[in-house]
């Protein structure tokens, strides 16, 4: 994301003008935008005319518009955003009060102007226009006849392609059917990867699947790119991880990305401490039960003490439509960073972050037992 201006007042009121330049940005800007605050951009609109004679005629012109935000909508699949809101703003050809859609696109200036920016909105913003950022790794699973083509960035999981073919068994004495169906299969799962990973980008290409359909691809793909001389997977070769996952379904990536030979491989990018973090979590609520809780009412009376080591909250939390919500959310946030603890903030869109969701959004790992705290959720429950 690129950064054409900012100003923000004593008081946290201000705007930023911001140009989305990669897909994660489109997610960024999803997150930083409520409803409420004011949105300013180029769009086209449909002006219906009278000529001299009077007869009418509709034209389109591109013209600049301030709304303020009704309603947001976020298209994964074409990354963009819908922006639905009244015109508050003086318009030749707009009138003051009407309703109008910006769709923001990539490589399109915005400004974004709130009564008040919170840490949160803050610190999104500075993650987003952070130019060390990348999308990292990109991620194969895959069984007979499945298998699905995902960039893994630090804030979601992004599904470029779903392959689905019809594989037939083996018949004793005969495999042709079953052979040339896989062989159709590999191939379009390698013109798939070929697509929509970014080799100038990735650090890692895994490939995991049950069994040895895995390395039955692999082989084919790398065979196929000699025969083809395909320079493009030649020259990365060795970026391709093979590992073991129980399914072809998008659902065994947590799995895969928890693998401990995956960890080391991923030790550099973004999307390992998110696993990481969550995993941590994990261990702890079953070995130490004490010093790991989850849900909003639990995660607050443990910060009351201090005792917060590492806060995990997904991000679907701070887009919640209710102020106070929203405040209550930031309040702990800021609370624990004062307190010198660590906050990992998950993208709900996220394979670790659909994780966390299903434990209310919030959880914590603790610096020190809280056995009162159980035994109190043990009384609730009794």
């Amino acid at each position: 994301m690129k950064l054409e201006g900012k100003y923000i007042d004593k008081n946290g009121s201000g705007y930023v003008t911001l140009i989305p330049e990669e897909d994660d940005d489109m997610w960024h800007i999803y997150n930083l935008i409520a409803v409420g605050d004011s949105l300013r951009s180029t769009t086209i609109r449909k002006v219906t005319s009278e000529s001299i004679t009077g007869s009418s005629f509709s034209e389109r012109v591109r013209t600049v518009l301030t709304i303020s935000v009704e309603t947001i909508e976020y298209d994964t699949t074409a990354c963009t955003l819908r922006v639905k809101g009244r015109n508050i703003k003086e318009n030749q050809f707009v009138k003051m009060g009407a309703y109008h859609t910006l769709d923001l696109q990539m490589n399109q200036k915005f400004t974004l102007t709130k009564e008040h920016w919170d840490s949160i909105a803050l610190d999104r913003v500075d993650i987003a226009c952070d130019p060390t950022r990348t999308a990292d790794v990109a991620a194969i699973i895959m069984q007979e006849g499945l298998a699905h083509v995902c960039a893994v960035t630090s804030l979601m999981t992004i599904t470029r392609a779903r392959i689905e073919m019809h594989i037939p068994r083996k018949r004793r004495g005969s495999c042709t059917n079953h052979d040339k169906a896989l062989e159709r299969f590999y191939y379009t799962v390698m013109q798939a990867i070929l697509r929509h990973v970014r080799f100038d980008v990735v650090k890692c290409v895994i490939v995991a699947s049950p069994g040895f359909v895995k390395d039955q691809f692999f082989e084919y793909m790398f065979s196929e790119a000699v025969k083809q001389d395909i320079k493009t997977l030649m020259e990365n070769k060795p970026k391709f991880l093979l590992v073991h996952s129980s399914s072809g379904h998008k659902q065994s990536l947590r799995e895969v990305l928890s693998d401990p030979n995956v960890s080391v491989k991923l030790a550099d990018t973004k999307a390992a401490s998110e696993v990481k973090a969550l995993d941590s979590f994990y261990s702890m609520l079953q070995n130490e039960p004490n010093r790991a809780f989850y849900g909003i009412d639990d995660v607050e009376r443990a910060n009351e003490v201090n005792a917060i080591e590492t806060l995990l909250v997904t991000d679907e939390l701070f887009r919640s439509a209710d102020l106070l919500t929203r405040q209550r959310y930031v309040a702990l946030v800021d609370s624990v960073k004062d307190n010198a603890g660590i906050v990992r903030i998950f993208s709900s869109l996220h394979i670790s972050g659909e994780q966390l969701g299903q434990l209310t959004g919030v959880a914590a790992i603790l610096r020190f037992p809280l056995p009162e705290l159980e035994d109190e959720n043990d009384s609730d429950e009794d």
